[in-house]
């Protein structure tokens, strides 16, 4: 399954609107978004609560004022934060490419408004993709009073019209919770700082019991190691193709120009097991991987 990572991402500044259609465009079988909450209790579609980095907040004079400085991840941060503007200003803001230097064709299409989630929804309905919903800062947010898991509910109780969805975290507790309540769409567990061991030798499978796959940071696939999650019953994914020499292992970088050996590298992955991969230029997948027939996470009915 091609999993366009953030949309079309490669081609057009994250999470945007034209980045969510190309991927569609181009063949995509899913969309990746990321979620964060807004002052006003409202899931926008933000890889990071600090604003600055992906959008020209800065350039808003009005919103000087709620220049914060806070801790992410145990990291000081100094910007805007998503947590202190609401809908009506974060739609305000314009999006920009994370990577101006390194994609100047994507930051080219800078400018595009942000999105919540609903509008995400609503571009995918009806399309036959289906839409990966990350939940970011789960505590962080819960501790500021915007629980991420309830909103999430809430927006689906009162959704009619979305497309399929899986739902992933890196924050696992967050998947139980959802399961406990009985959301009605696969759950994915992200793995990607923490050493992952062959699961065949693990006795107690019991902590992925709730989930219906794994997505697994690159670097840790390893053949003996997918074996073991899908010997689980579980799907696995992994994350991120990119073409750039920047972002592949030494041995697949070329000395010149921007782009390596991807395509040799991401076919070692796919060979190794995995069922999906996010990739930032899903255009490229396809070309390089083509299409296996019948996996990825199934859709619940």
């Amino acid at each position: 399954m091609i999993i366009a990572h953030r949309g079309a991402s490669g081609h057009r500044p994250e999470l945007t609107r034209s980045a969510l259609l190309l991927a569609v465009e181009q063949g995509a079988d899913a969309v990746e978004v990321d979620v964060v909450a807004s002052a006003d209790g409202v899931l926008v579609v933000r890889h990071d609560p600090e604003l600055s980095e992906t959008t020209d907040v800065e350039e808003h004079a009005e919103l000087r004022p709620l220049r914060r400085a806070k801790v992410v991840r145990g990291r000081p941060r100094v910007g805007w934060f998503a947590e202190d503007l609401r809908l009506e200003q974060l739609q305000a803001l314009g999006a920009r490419e994370r990577l101006p230097r390194l994609r100047p064709e994507s930051a080219a299409h800078d400018g595009e408004p942000l999105l919540a989630l609903a509008d995400a929804m609503d571009l995918l309905a009806g399309t036959g993709v289906r839409l990966v919903v990350e939940l970011k800062h789960v505590e962080r947010s819960a501790r500021l009073g915007l629980p991420v898991d309830e909103i999430l509910l809430d927006l689906l109780a009162g959704t009619a019209r979305r497309p399929e969805l899986a739902i992933e975290s890196f924050e696992h507790h967050v998947l139980d919770r959802l399961a406990e309540r009985g959301v009605g769409c696969p759950l994915v567990a992200l793995i990607g700082h923490s050493p992952v061991a062959d699961l065949r030798t693990v006795r107690d499978p019991a902590p992925f019991a709730r989930y219906d796959g794994v997505s697994l940071r690159a670097g840790l696939v390893r053949p003996a190691v997918v074996d073991g999650y899908r010997g689980l019953g579980l799907d696995v994914w992994t994350w991120t193709l990119r073409p750039e020499n920047r972002f592949l292992p030494p041995r697949f970088r070329t000395p010149t120009g921007r782009r390596g050996r991807y395509g040799a590298y991401w076919r070692r992955l796919v060979a190794a097991g995995v069922t999906g991969v996010f990739a930032d230029h899903p255009d490229l997948a396809l070309e390089e991987l083509g299409r296996p027939a019948d996996v990825g996470v199934p859709a619940y009915p």
